[in-house]
């Protein structure tokens, strides 16, 4: 099978060859994993089907997904790490010499904070995501065409299902750690308070109990840019026909939210670039910033997969159906590390500080960062500090 982020080779795998499911890694000498291969397993099938939390059925289900590090015998000394809304598998690493390395890889490696001489780590694709995971992009077996806006609704509790089946097939006895940011941090928390038998400690970053109206709201906006181009045709456009304007539209908007004020400001002000008198574009370099942006999220990103997993994201609370939210927090009993970033406009600071008040084993950190929601994406050193000393900390 092949497909995935840049035309990368998939390697695909049968639920039971779990010797051939380690990563093959070119060990650098520079902390990198080095080169790493994207693997798909299938976690569904007719015998075995997955049972969506909204009622939905899917009767296959593959993940895409790589692995750094080596399992122990014991199966004990894995760490999951989580993405955010249009991340991939691709954590670390490269697939070939000349690429640029996955979305944390000073984060993920041979001496590194999340290191793999201990470490056997594990990123995989979202249900729903279009980088190898089954989604809308993925053909629909009954019809032969892919799903688009027939792909079933799902929640972050089905994402974590997959997850887990991934994890069981892997042999992954107890997860050492889930990590994740942003949409990565609800998965995280989902896990804790889902599987704890399963989850020895918890990292959370940037990301609250619940999505509030703000992001809700922001979402809504992002998909109504979406659906309102003409190209949108109601979900059903070809594969080289999406909804190009709508979808860097919904990306521009997402990106003033991901950002702060004061990041913006010190980056552009009313900084101008030259144009052409007679166009309408506007002149400002931040509305060039927008549209470059919006342009990269159009050439490997999906119209249907960002309006399927930002209703996820709004449809996420980890209570709801459980209890009250602080008895249900209350009710962890993990060791967890919550981090926060004061200028995030997103997910505010007072998100991750109440995460803290009712967790029972928690402790916050603060991360120091003129970037906003994006500083968890940036902001390595500090998050390194952080992560090793907590990691550090879980079994000692």
């Amino acid at each position: 099978m092949t497909g995935g982020e840049g035309g990368r080779r998939l390697v695909h795998e049968t639920w039971g060859d779990h010797a051939a499911l380690l990563a093959r890694s070119d060990q650098g000498r520079d902390g990198s994993v080095g080169l790493v291969e994207s693997h798909v397993i299938d976690v569904a099938t007719p015998n075995d089907p997955l049972h969506l939390e909204a009622g939905g059925v899917l009767r296959h289900v593959a993940v895409a997904y790589e692995t750094y590090g080596e399992i122990d015998a014991a199966g004990r000394n894995a760490v999951l790490v989580c993405h955010a809304l249009t991340g991939s598998a691709h954590a670390a690493g490269r697939h070939r010499r000349e690429d640029v390395p996955g979305w944390w890889d000073p984060l993920i490696g041979p001496a590194k904070a999340i290191d793999t001489q201990g470490h056997f780590v594990v990123c995989a694709n979202v249900l729903g995501g279009c980088y190898g995971t089954t989604g809308p992009t993925s053909l629909d077996p009954s019809t032969g065409h892919p799903y688009g806006p027939d792909f079933p609704r799902f929640g972050i509790r089905d994402v974590v299902e997959v997850q887990r089946r991934l994890v069981r097939a892997l042999g992954i006895r107890s997860l050492k750690a889930v990590i994740g940011g942003s949409m990565g941090g609800m998965q995280a928390l989902e896990w804790v308070v889902r599987h704890p038998e399963l989850v020895r400690s918890v990292v959370a970053i940037a990301v609250g109990a619940r999505h509030s109206a703000w992001a809700i709201g922001l979402n809504e906006v992002a998909r109504r840019a979406i659906m309102a181009d003409p190209r949108w045709a109601g979900g059903r456009y070809a594969a080289t026909e999406q909804p190009e304007t709508g979808l860097g539209l919904a990306r521009a908007i997402a990106m003033l939210s991901y950002r702060s004020f004061d990041s913006l400001e010190a980056r552009f002000g009313r900084e101008r670039r030259a144009s052409d008198d007679a166009s309408l574009a506007s002149s400002f370099e931040i509305a060039s910033y927008l549209e470059y942006h919006g342009v990269k999220l159009v050439r490997r990103f999906d119209a249907n997969t960002y309006i399927a997993l930002t209703r996820a994201m709004d449809d996420f609370d980890v209570a709801e159906g459980r209890g009250r939210l602080d008895e249900v927090l209350a009710g962890v009993r993990q060791r967890a590390l919550v981090m926060g970033i004061p200028s995030d406009v997103l997910y505010p600071e007072t998100e991750q500080r109440r995460l803290v008040e009712s967790l029972s084993n928690a402790r916050y950190v603060r991360l120091s960062s003129p970037h906003g929601h994006d500083g968890f994406l940036i902001e390595f050193v500090q998050l390194a500090a952080h992560l090793r000393r907590f990691l550090g900390e879980v079994d000692a």
